[in-house]
């Protein structure tokens, strides 16, 4: 699933592209895309809208309209916004297509349908959208401070990992980048959050900050199956500096002493360096 890095290097895509652009008229194909709502619901929210801005809250791209109304997309495991010019071939799976008012199209294609598009009204956002209401703070659309990360690390008994992956607690890892955090911040994942040192708090927190940066500014990570890519259709470049990620029993690229260790718990693969993660 496209995590923080990836969905920001969507919005930023969206911000050039879409932002001030008028919806002449959307198509959508697959209803499952639109399931929150419906087809009418989404053709009917979206056409005849000026798209005003694009933002994200962790892994959701919101889209504010000129309604008042914003669109919600979420990518979740195969989910790919494309920008194209009008007329040209479509992939496999294209399930929404908004026309633009300077010729181009916008795509949201999905190969295995989690990914959902959906038209709300933001002032009602707890009920249309609870979820996206109960998220935690967004490293890099809010910030977290140190006293935050400290609170909800101190609040809680729990394993590290799944902590990081609390879309309550934090808005926007997943699977990858805690992996890499944990690693950069030499913490091992079965770590319990209330029992940090002040200085581990700070080199998480530090951590936190530093890799999803750096992924952003990498275009995120694109893995084997090639499903996470840019508007343009661009593979990012972050995993190839995963010092862990996917890197089960290689060398530790950071103390080079090391073997990356791989485990999984609750269907979760977690991969670490027992030398340098403590």
């Amino acid at each position: 699933m496209p995590e923080l890095p990836e969905v920001e290097t969507v919005r930023r895509g969206l911000e050039h592209f879409a932002v001030g652009r008028h919806v002449d008229r959307v198509e959508v194909g697959r209803e499952r895309t639109v399931r929150r709502t419906s087809r009418r619901a989404v053709v009917d929210g979206l056409t005849d809208t000026t798209i005003m801005a694009a933002t994200r809250r962790g892994k959701y791209l919101l889209l504010p309209l000129d309604s008042g109304d914003e669109l919600m997309i979420h990518l979740r495991m195969s989910g790919q916004v494309l920008v194209a010019a009008a007329g040209s071939e479509r992939p496999h799976h294209t399930h929404v297509v908004a026309h633009l008012d300077d010729g181009n199209e916008l795509w949201f294609v999905d190969p295995r349908t989690f990914g959902e598009v959906v038209v709300f009204d933001p002032t009602n956002v707890s009920v249309e959208l609870p979820e996206l209401a109960r998220l935690g703070p967004d490293p890099i659309s809010q910030g977290l401070s140190l006293t935050r990360l400290r609170s909800l690390l101190r609040s809680r008994r729990r394993l590290l990992k799944p902590l990081l992956l609390d879309q309550h607690a934090i808005a926007g890892i997943g699977n990858i980048y805690a992996d890499e955090i944990l690693h950069a911040a030499r913490l091992r994942p079965d770590r319990i959050s209330n029992e940090l040192s002040t200085v581990s708090e700070r080199r998480l927190h530090e951590a936190i900050h530093t890799i999803l940066t750096r992924a952003i500014a990498a275009g995120g990570s694109t893995l084997g199956d090639a499903q996470y890519v840019d508007l343009l259709g661009a593979v990012g470049s972050y995993q190839d500096d995963h010092a862990v990620y996917g890197r089960a029993g290689e060398r530790c690229r950071t103390c080079g002493i090391g073997w990356i260790r791989h485990s999984v718990s609750a269907q979760r693969s977690t991969h670490y360096c027992p030398r340098c993660q403590h």
